[in-house]
C-alpha cells in the first residue's frame, strides 16, 4: 500500500479504529505514564503463516506519535514461524500502549486473511484457473482485506459497486430476465466496462451468452451442470464459479478450467493468526 493510498484511503479508518478504542482517554495508560517517555517493544509471531499488514501495523502508532518508528525483520508476503521476532517498534510509550490493540487487530486479521488466501491459492497452482475474493468484507475494512488477499496470492474481484457492472440474481429480476438485464447494462455502462452476469442454470447460460455477457459467473451449480455449462458457453465468455467455495471443497473445481473461482470465505471465514507486543521497556 503506498504512501499516497495510506493517506487518502487508510488514515482516516485507522484513527476511526483508535477513535473507538479511546473514546475520551487511555486511563490504564495515563495511570501509569504521566509524561513522555521512550520505549522500545518487540513484535513476536506465534503461529506459522503468511504475515500481512506490517505498513498498516507501523501506521498505528505514527498517527499517536509522529516519532514512532518501526524496524522490521520481515515484510508482507513473507512466511513467518511461532517464536520469530519480526520487528522492533520505538517511540513514546504511552503511543505504544495505547496503540498495540487496534495495531495488532489489523495486522492479525490482515496475515490471517493472507495465510488462508495462501493455502487455498496452492491448491490451484499450475492451472489456469485465477482466485477472487468478494465484497463480503468487515464493514470499514476492505481496503485492508483485499490488500491482504493480494499477499497471499488471490486476486481481487471488483473493490465496490462503482467498480464494475456484476447483474446478480435481484438485478436480472428487476430487469426483467437474463437478456433484457445484459441489454440493459450495455446501453448504460461505459464501454470499457466488461458485463458480468450471475446464472443458475443452464438455460440462463444460453440466455447469457446469446446476450454477449463478458463474464458468466456460474453460481451454486453442481459440478456437471458447470462442466457442460462451459462446454455451451465455449469461450464465448469468461467463466466464474462461485457459491460457498472453500478450502475444503475447491478441489471439485480446479479440473474444470474455468478462467476464475471466487471465494467469500478468503475474507469472511479467514481465522486470524496470532501475533503479540512483547517485552515493553524504557530506552534513553
Amino acid at each position: 500500500m503506498n504512501k499516497i493510498t495510506m493517506t487518502l484511503q487508510a488514515d482516516h479508518l485507522i484513527l476511526e479504529a483508535l477513535k473507538e478504542d479511546i473514546s475520551s482517554e487511555d486511563v490504564s495508560t495515563n495511570a501509569v505514564m504521566k509524561e513522555a517517555v521512550q520505549g522500545e517493544v518487540d513484535l513476536i509471531c506465534k503461529q506459522d503463516g503468511v504475515i500481512a499488514g506490517l505498513e498498516v501495523f507501523s501506521r498505528v502508532f505514527e498517527l499517536l506519535d509522529e516519532g514512532a518508528r518501526t524496524e522490521l525483520y520481515c515484510e508482507d508476503g513473507d512466511e513467518v514461524k511461532c517464536g520469530q521476532l519480526m520487528g522492533k517498534v520505538t517511540g513514546d510509550i504511552r503511543a505504544l500502549l495505547s496503540g498495540e490493540r487496534v495495531a495488532l487487530n489489523y495486522l492479525q486479521r490482515m496475515s490471517g486473511i493472507a495465510t488462508y488466501t495462501h493455502s487455498v491459492a496452492e491448491l490451484l497452482k499450475g492451472s489456469r484457473t485465477k482466485l477472487l475474493d468478494t465484497r463480503k468484507t468487515t464493514p470499514n475494512m476492505r481496503i485492508f482485506e483485499k490488500y491482504a488477499v493480494r499477499v497471499g496470492g488471490g486476486y481481487n474481484h471488483r473493490y465496490n459497486l462503482s467498480d464494475g457492472v456484476l447483474l446478480k440474481d435481484n438485478h436480472i429480476g428487476a430487469a426483467g430476465g437474463v437478456a433484457q438485464a445484459v441489454k440493459m447494462a450495455k446501453e448504460y455502462a461505459p464501454f470499457v466496462r466488461k458485463i458480468e452476469i450471475e446464472v443458475e442454470n443452464l438455460d440462463m447460460v444460453k440466455e447469457a451468452v446469446e446476450a454477449g455477457a463478458d463474464i458468466i459467473m456460474l453460481d451454486n451449480m453442481s459440478t456437471e451442470e458447470m462442466r457442460e455449462a462451459i462446454r455451451v458457453i465455449g469461450g464465448r465468455a469468461q467463466t466464474e464459479c462461485s457459491g460457498n467455495v472453500t478450502k475444503e471443497n475447491i478441489g471439485r473445481l480446479t479440473e474444470l478450467g474455468v478462467d476464475y473461482i471466487s471465494s467469500g470465505a478468503l475474507t469472511h471465514s479467514a481465522p486470524i493468526l496470532d501475533i503479540s507486543m512483547k517485552n515493553l521497556h524504557p530506552v534513553e
